[in-house]
């Protein structure tokens, strides 16, 4: 079936298109406060619908900037609400929806595409790749201490729900960002603040402030109490630290906060420090290693021409992307940068591989291993490990 109409929804369709994702996820359709909250999240002209006439998929976006390996910002849609009505799927609505939408990107010059998948072998048949992983880990808040000698410098503040929708774009925006982070547009904040205002739980902001003002901050919420009511676990929703000082103070605040038994911290960064930090590093566990964000470079040779290099021999890599031709072609990879070449390729993969590769969070000669990417000169895989490594772990941070 491909009798079917593709077109951006106008900003009063918005809301169907809410009503039709939350049916795909087996959820009831958004009351009429919370969809005054909720429709703040949609940027205009960022929604595309399917109709054969009726409505049967949608998807949308929001604008904003990604920060790649070297510190530079470049354009990125942030793609998330993706679902086709149950009776209309595997009929190429999402493959017709995901295409349109990229092209759309592609014109518009977004250099990058970036989702959280809620299934894994959905995303790699458009180009996107996982390009970050993160860990979610607990803490046993009674037995939990911190090393003495962690540096020990700022107070920390606690915010009314009100306060911190203020206060927390501008705390955010300071922060020194790693690869892979965003920033957050307006619609974002919207979502996150929806998400706050109709959690059953209680939400609480902690904000870290420095020597030379706020350099990070919690988020926050207990709780448990239909289980026990002494018996709480406290679940961190979001945590950004400018500063070791930054982490360690959210981290004495958090282990303090009386009447928890246990601290979940979900979807952190590989490398996160928390047992570094601990005096038995044994009371932080690790309860699951995933999958974060999947990337998708609509732009191959701004992306590759963006980045930073490791120090190693050059590399010639042939890319092939199926939907945006435009990007296929090879590129000779060295330690000063990356550029469109005529040399022949020492490694062929495709651009889903590519986005696995572009962070740093796989290397290429696991990802050659696994049968991801053509060898045609051994010696390109070791080399191309160092030209793509990154100083830390790859990160995004936020949920959309």
């Amino acid at each position: 079936m491909t009798d079917f109409e593709i077109r951006t929804l106008r900003d009063d369709e918005h809301r169907a298109a809410s009503d039709l994702f939350r049916e795909t996820l087996h959820a009831p359709p958004s009351g009429d406060t919370e969809w005054e909250r909720a429709g703040l999240a949609y940027q205009p002209g960022g929604t595309i619908g399917a109709f054969d006439p009726a409505f049967i998929g949608t998807a949308r976006s929001f604008d904003a900037e990604l920060m790649v390996p070297g510190g530079a910002r470049l354009p990125v849609a942030g793609v998330t609400g993706v679902g086709v009505r149950a009776d209309r799927t595997r009929r190429g609505v999402l493959r017709a929806m995901m295409t349109a939408q990229l092209e759309d990107f592609a014109a518009r010059g977004v250099v990058f595409a970036n989702l959280g998948a809620s299934e894994a072998g959905i995303y790699g048949r458009f180009g996107y790749g996982l390009a970050t992983r993160c860990r979610t880990y607990s803490v046993d808040r009674h037995r939990a201490r911190l090393r003495p000698d962690l540096p020990f410098a700022g107070e920390v503040e606690l915010l009314a729900l009100d306060d911190s929708v203020a206060a927390l774009p501008g705390v955010y925006d300071g922060l020194e960002h790693r690869p892979g982070m965003m920033t957050r547009p307006e619609v974002l904040w919207r979502l996150y603040e929806s998400h706050a205002r109709r959690s059953t739980d209680v939400v609480k902001t902690v904000v870290h402030h420095g020597p030379d003002g706020p350099d990070g901050y919690v988020t926050y919420s207990v709780g448990g109490l239909h289980v026990h009511p002494w018996t709480k676990t406290l679940v961190v929703a979001d945590m950004f630290a400018g500063s070791p000082a930054a982490f360690a103070g959210l981290w004495r605040f958090l282990l303090g906060v009386d009447l928890v038994d246990r601290i979940v911290v979900p979807e952190r960064p590989l490398d996160e420090p928390i047992e570094l930090i601990l005096a038995d590093h044994r009371r932080a566990t690790v309860d699951r290693v995933g999958d974060e964000h999947w990337l998708r470079l609509v732009d191959v040779p701004k992306a590759l021409a963006a980045r930073e290099y490791g120090h190693a021999a050059p590399v010639v890599i042939e890319v092939v992307d199926s939907l945006l031709p435009a990007n296929t072609g090879t590129y000779r990879i060295t330690a000063d940068g990356a550029e469109r070449t005529g040399e022949q390729a020492a490694l062929a993969l495709d651009v889903t591989t590519l986005a696995m590769l572009y962070m740093g969070t796989w290397r290429a000669s696991a990802l050659a291993a696994a049968g991801r990417i053509e060898v045609r000169d051994p010696a390109a895989p070791a080399a191309a490990d160092f030209l793509f490594s990154t100083r830390v772990q790859s990160w995004c941070g936020s949920f959309f």
